[in-house]
């Protein structure tokens, strides 16, 4: 599939970004899957064709920008393509001079003459005939089997039995109790507008904002490298990979999200990337930076990601594999760590943690209105305005992203409320012999986990210490839980 969020057309740069480059073999086997290109393209084509025969394809409200993303592709001068950019122009010291020469030309070569074809054939299909021929609506509801293809992604993304009305009504009270939240915040900096205005203010004021992309990204930095030296007051492990801040490429950048994060590797030499969106400075608000840093390099994505990578003993699937709603619900777990880690000293340092918080409480309201209760985009867009201080760039693009992402989004709420319960009961529970260095290292050693097996293992831990200080835990109800753990940890519905 090819949305506005990707497809073949930028996977085959970030191939090239993220392939081995320490050997001329290694250059070579790149070499050899770039000539592949043409193969497939023709099978993307092909299954697109089936599905615009079956019904099957994204919404066209959210494609506008797709030929242009495509076309960002087919340059003239080979030098300049983004593939040759990224792989092509530098060299470790190892690879021989001769051998420079012969892989650039051999780039040369294969971008002009397999590459660059493929994809203009990609962008004519585009144009031509799939464009026209996608789908007017936005609901996976109207999709074949909908309803139940829906469901089916709620469940796989969350890992949970709750269903779309559950987690529909969960998001309305989540985003009650966060806008009270922000209300307090509002009066802490003495705005005395209503909240409504204290967003425009957010939105708007220039004290805000970067005047330069290099700028925005030296802060983002900065902030990476004042969170490093706290986390060892969290965590009694930490990984050894090392991770970076670079900007999201501009082939790219006016469609994707604020930031993403893309894991490295030890075997391979790459380090973790955090990826800050410099597009557009006036929707890049100096006030979520703290939050979004924490969300996406430490003690987030790349702290977990990585951590799991290093696993020894375990399959690979456990390594490499993930489950959205324990990664991206970690991810936002980790952003309520901010003030242990000496962030959001400032009132709208803090805010943008809230706003950060009311964007994943608002996707549990808008991904289950739209793709189940019929809601429509604009109806999505304008309770997410009214809700959250993010830019209206931003709004559109995250609704478009939910809109081709059925149930994706409703995993990072939901992960980190179960997170945040799981700490809550074990904090109970030991009292004094709670450590939260063991809590996160136990969550976080096992790699990515079902919800459930996620419960099961900390009531285990729990039950393990209380057994060596020769204390019976006990449930919610006061009741004697049985010595294996096994007792359920109520659900928070705060």
């Amino acid at each position: 599939q090819i949305t506005q969020m990707g497809g073949i057309h930028s996977q085959i740069p970030q191939l090239v970004q993220m392939t081995p480059k320490f050997t001329v073999r290694n250059y070579d086997d790149l070499l050899a899957r770039l000539r592949q290109s043409p193969r497939v393209v023709d099978q993307t084509i092909d299954l697109m064709r089936r599905g615009i025969e079956s019904g099957i394809t994204p919404p066209r409200i959210t494609l506008g920008e797709v030929a242009g993303l495509i076309a960002n592709q087919l340059v003239d001068d080979v030098e300049k393509s983004p593939i040759y950019q990224v792989g092509f122009t530098e060299f470790r010291a190892n690879i021989p001079a001769e051998e420079r020469g012969r892989i650039q030309a051999e780039a040369r070569k294969v971008i002009a003459g397999n590459v660059i074809p493929s994809l203009r054939k990609l962008h004519r299909f585009w144009v031509e005939d799939y464009y026209p021929r996608t789908r007017q609506s936005v609901a996976m509801a109207d999709l074949p089997d909908g309803p139940a293809w829906y469901a089916h992604n709620v469940r796989v993304m969350t890992t949970t039995s709750m269903t779309p009305d559950q987690i529909h009504e969960l998001g309305l009270s989540e985003v009650k109790r966060i806008r009270a939240e922000m209300e307090q915040i509002r009066e802490q900096a003495g705005f005395q507008g209503s909240l409504a205005e204290f967003f425009e203010f957010l939105r708007t004021d220039p004290r805000f904002f970067h005047t330069t992309r290099e700028g925005l990204l030296v802060e983002y930095r900065d902030i990476a490298k004042r969170i490093d030296p706290e986390l060892p007051r969290l965590f009694g492990r930490l990984p050894r990979l090392p991770y970076g801040v670079v900007p999201v490429p501009e082939y790219s950048e006016k469609t994707q999200t604020t930031a993403y994060y893309n894991p490295g590797s030890l075997e391979a030499g790459r380090p973790g990337l955090f990826y800050a969106n410099t597009y557009n400075l006036p929707a890049r608000p100096r006030w979520e930076m703290e939050a979004l840093t924490i969300h996406e390099a430490v003690p987030g994505h790349h702290l977990q990601l990585a951590l799991a990578q290093e696993l020894e003993d375990v399959p690979k699937f456990r390594r490499f594999g993930g489950y959205t709603a324990f990664v991206e619900g970690w991810g936002l777990y980790s952003e309520s760590l901010g003030p242990e880690l000496g962030m959001y000293k400032d009132p709208y340092s803090k805010f943008g943690q809230l706003t950060y918080e009311m964007w994943r409480a608002v996707r549990l309201v808008v991904d289950t209105g739209m793709h189940s209760k019929g809601w429509t985009r604009q109806q999505a867009i304008e309770f997410f305005k009214e809700n959250a201080g993010k830019s209206e760039h931003d709004i559109v693009v995250e609704i478009d992203r939910y809109i081709v992402w059925p149930g994706q989004a409703l995993a990072y709420k939901l992960g980190e409320l179960k997170f945040k319960e799981l700490r809550s009961w074990a904090t109970k529970e030991l009292g004094e012999r709670f450590n939260i260095r063991e809590f996160h290292d136990t969550v976080l050693s096992a790699g990515a986990l079902p919800l459930p097996v996620l419960e099961t293992r900390v009531r285990e831990w729990v039950a393990t210490k209380s057994a060596a200080a020769g204390v019976i835990p006990r449930r919610e109800d006061g009741e004697e839980s049985p010595a294996d753990g096994a007792g359920s940890v109520p659900a928070s519905r705060s």
